[in-house]
């Protein structure tokens, strides 16, 4: 068992999964843009997973912009309820299935694209689910993991929410879930590095934002994409 697995990995469900999924409503600028980015890197059209997509906006938002075949593995049913649901009532057709990210149930080289944002620090077995992302990938296929660091300021997540748009109430829960709860989960730029080290992958780039890491990973050998 890997640190931290008997505290993590519960799942969202519930009250707290439908105030999240209205939360993240707010960010729906940075999906579309996280969106853009990805369907830049594939073109247009790809078999692309999304590990913890929650309430699905990611997913829907990539949908509109390419023939992808896009599959969400997330382990609350409450979340896998309400994406899939989104993703009806914007015609974007989306497969949602309930699972784990250390353990998916999919076979190897299923995609050419994996994505997982502001999940990651969450995972109980981060190794494994790198492991998994290497797995179900394509030769020459990318991960691509967006999530907190550690040594955010906290004057940059005051920002961050503000920027948001998020009314008062919302904007305070927010601000302590990352205070109390987000950034003792969440891993430094150097903490990454090594498990991805560690991992099937054997390394990864990093870049820094205002609060968070951008990891890419990429599976060795020549790209074969099976939407092409």
């Amino acid at each position: 068992m890997e640190e931290g697995e008997a505290r993590k990995d519960a799942g969202m469900e519930g009250w707290l999964a439908r105030w999240y999924a209205r939360t993240r409503r707010n960010d729906a600028a940075e999906f579309a843009r996280q969106a853009e980015a990805v369907a830049a890197r594939l073109g247009v059209r790809g078999d692309v997973l999304e590990v913890a997509p929650g309430p699905g906006y990611f997913g829907i938002a990539l949908a509109r912009l390419g023939d992808f075949r896009i599959t969400g593995l997330d382990l609350s049913r409450t979340l896998v309820g309400i994406a899939a649901e989104n993703a009806m009532k914007a015609g974007a057709r989306i497969d949602f299935r309930i699972g784990n990210a250390a353990s998916m149930p999919f076979p190897e080289g299923a995609f050419d694209f994996v994505y997982c944002a502001a999940a990651f620090k969450n995972f109980a077995a981060p190794v494994r689910a790198l492991d998994e992302m290497h797995r179900v990938l394509r030769p020459g296929g990318e991960a691509m993991i967006l999530d907190l660091r550690k040594d955010v300021p906290i004057a940059e997540i005051d920002a961050y929410v503000r920027a948001s748009g998020r009314g008062a109430i919302d904007g305070w829960i927010t601000r302590q879930a990352f205070r109390r709860m987000l950034i003792g989960r969440a891993y430094t730029r150097e903490a990454f590095a090594r498990m991805a080290a560690e991992s099937r992958f054997g390394g990864c780039a990093i870049e820094t934002d205002q609060i968070g890491l951008m990891v890419r990973l990429t599976k060795a050998g020549p790209r074969i994409a099976g939407g092409e």
